[in-house]
């Protein structure tokens, strides 16, 4: 089992930090109080593995919290629990910059009290737990795509984060997806369906596959479309997208899209793209 606990500066990103961590599978609890701590671990220990990776966002500005932290930390290891401390920092100017643009007074900011003061204060409160954390991220250059890859790099052991695809093919008659994040118009080239052979078939059946890629301006298009797709895929996964959905359209979302989106799922997997395919209204009228 472990757990991480993730403290730092206002305003330096814990809160994200957390978000990113949940996609790496982690149970993550918000603003839990240092003194449950233990009695939380107790209770993730007791349910045999149910509770493997755990982090807990802690704001140790609660009364007494500077020091008490980092000897709810030894508690936890006492209890053979490991537990590591991912500390989130940023320069000053960077989060007098993100406190004037939340208009949100700063937890230490008392009456007279200025911005840049109480972030200079809290500096000083928590450089000691700064010193004795474990990871130290500085989020003052770093946009959410950088973030996410920073933790990923620290949590995963270095690994590249890979990004899950979906190929969805669809009819334009029966409207376009929502959650499309790339929508392709397939309407331009020969359509089967007018083939009184092919007509009853789908793009899935090799007759209609057969028919569609036997056009130049099939083939020519595919290729364009996949060199697009290997360009678009490391450049999404750089800026922190997890999931991508390209959507193929045609008319009815029987025929060509169905065989252009399955022609796609398998060029993706054979460069081992975490790729899934859904045919949406193939089975329409």
């Amino acid at each position: 089992m472990e757990f991480l606990v993730i403290t730092g500066l206002s305003g330096a990103g814990k809160s994200r930090a957390a978000d990113v961590l949940e996609d790496l599978d982690y149970y993550c609890v918000d603003n839990m109080p240092l003194a449950l701590m233990p009695r939380f671990a107790e209770f993730c220990l007791a349910t045999g593995g149910r509770y493997d990776k755990v982090a807990l966002v802690t704001d140790v500005r609660e009364k007494d919290g500077f020091g008490e932290l980092l000897s709810t930390v030894d508690a936890l290891r006492a209890m053979n629990c490991p537990c590591r401390i991912l500390y989130m920092d940023a320069d000053l100017r960077t989060l007098v910059r993100r406190y004037k643009e939340s208009r949100r007074p700063h937890p230490l900011q008392g009456i007279g009290c200025t911005v840049e003061e109480a972030i200079r204060r809290e500096m000083v409160l928590l450089e000691p737990i700064r010193r004795k954390a474990d990871f130290v991220v500085n989020s003052s250059s770093l946009t959410l795509g950088m973030l996410q890859n920073r933790l990923f790099e620290i949590f995963t052991g270095g690994k590249k984060r890979s990004l899950d695809v979906t190929v969805l093919s669809f009819g334009y008659k029966h409207g376009l997806p929502m959650d499309a994040d790339l929508v392709f118009d397939a309407r331009f080239l020969p359509n089967p369906f007018y083939v009184e052979a092919l007509r009853p078939l789908c793009g899935l059946d090799r007759p209609v596959a057969e028919y569609v890629f036997g056009f130049q301006q099939t083939r020519t298009f595919m290729e364009q479309l996949e060199g697009m797709v290997d360009t678009l895929l490391p450049l999404y996964a750089e800026e922190g997208k997890l999931t991508l959905t390209i959507a193929i359209g045609c008319t009815g979302g029987r025929h060509r899209s169905v065989a252009i989106a399955a022609a796609l799922q398998e060029h993706l997997r054979a460069r081992d793209i975490r790729v899934t395919g859904f045919h949406r209204d193939v089975d329409k009228g």
